[in-house]
Parts: C-alpha cells; structure tokens; sequence
C-alpha cells in the first residue's frame, strides 16, 4: 500500500517530493541542540539530505558541537548510499545518550561533504530547534529525520510504513 501525499501549502515542502537517491544541499538554517539543559550545539552551518518519503536530516560539522560531547562508540552500520557509518554518545556532566549521533568517516564518493559531519536522533536529546522552531523526530529509529512545520508526509519509518 502506498500512503496519500499530503498536498503541500506554499512555503512549504513534501517528503514526496525529494528524490531516490537522496540530494544532498548545503542550508544556512539555523540549527540548535539541547542536552542536559544545555545548548550543545548553534549553528548555521549544515548539510540537508533530502530523501523519497523522509524528512530532512542535518548533518552537522563536528566541530560546531560543544567540545568534548561527542564520545565515539564500537559499531556501525551501512547505507546503501552513503556508506558505513560510525555512532556517537552524548555525554554532558553526569547525562549520557547512548549512540544518539552517527556521522560517515569515509562518505560514499556521491556525498564527500559529509566528511567530518555528523547527525542527530531527535529524541534522544531535549530538544532539536531548526529556525527556533523546536523538530519532531521522525518514527522509529532508522532514519533520523527532522520534521517541521513546513514539511509534509506522511512520513516513512512509523508502524506499517517500511513497504512503501
């Protein structure tokens, strides 16, 4: 089964509209990150990939995070488009959140500026602002993605959506 698109009001954009393979483009968007009540990351420097069904996920230079957050864990896992990728915690004070952030070492040549970026799960921190506007994260724990006002689905990665 195929899910109705939800038809897009100006301003804003549909999953359904991103292309397979996903695009990558660079975004001046301004991205900020709490964690154990602290802001961990504010930045206008990221990359969005825009993916068939998905929202956005940012991807952020490393180096725009609070020093020392960031702990590198054992394990990875593939994608079929951008490679294998390496997972993080995030560890303020006496706060841990575990493989929260994932990031690819050695992109896939379609995608060598997410060299020395890295993304976030949503939910796994207090809160994801995009433009001030706190995100959503996306169902399920896949894919990551961020979702704001001007995004639309449905949204692939929730209950009975991996056959779409």
């Amino acid at each position: 089964m195929h899910p109705n698109r939800i038809k897009p009001k100006p301003g804003q954009e549909s999953v359904w509209d991103y292309p397979r393979p996903p695009r990558l483009e660079r975004s001046t968007d301004h991205i900020r990150i709490v964690f154990a009540g602290e802001i961990i990351l504010d930045t206008n420097l990221s990359f969005r990939i825009l993916e068939t069904s998905h929202p956005p996920t940012y991807y952020i230079p490393f180096s725009a995070f609070k020093e020392g957050v960031l702990i590198p864990v054992p394990g990875a896992s593939y994608c079929e488009w951008k490679g294998e990728a390496n997972y993080y915690d995030i560890r303020l004070g006496n706060k841990n959140s575990e493989r929260a952030v994932w990031g690819y070492k050695n992109p896939n040549n379609r995608y060598p500026d997410l060299k020395n970026t890295v993304s976030i799960y949503a939910h796994k921190v207090d809160a994801c602002y995009v433009n001030d506007e706190k995100v959503q994260a996306q169902d399920g724990d896949f894919y990551g993605g961020w979702i704001t006002s001007n995004i639309v689905g449905p949204f692939k990665g929730g209950e009975g959506t991996w056959g779409w």
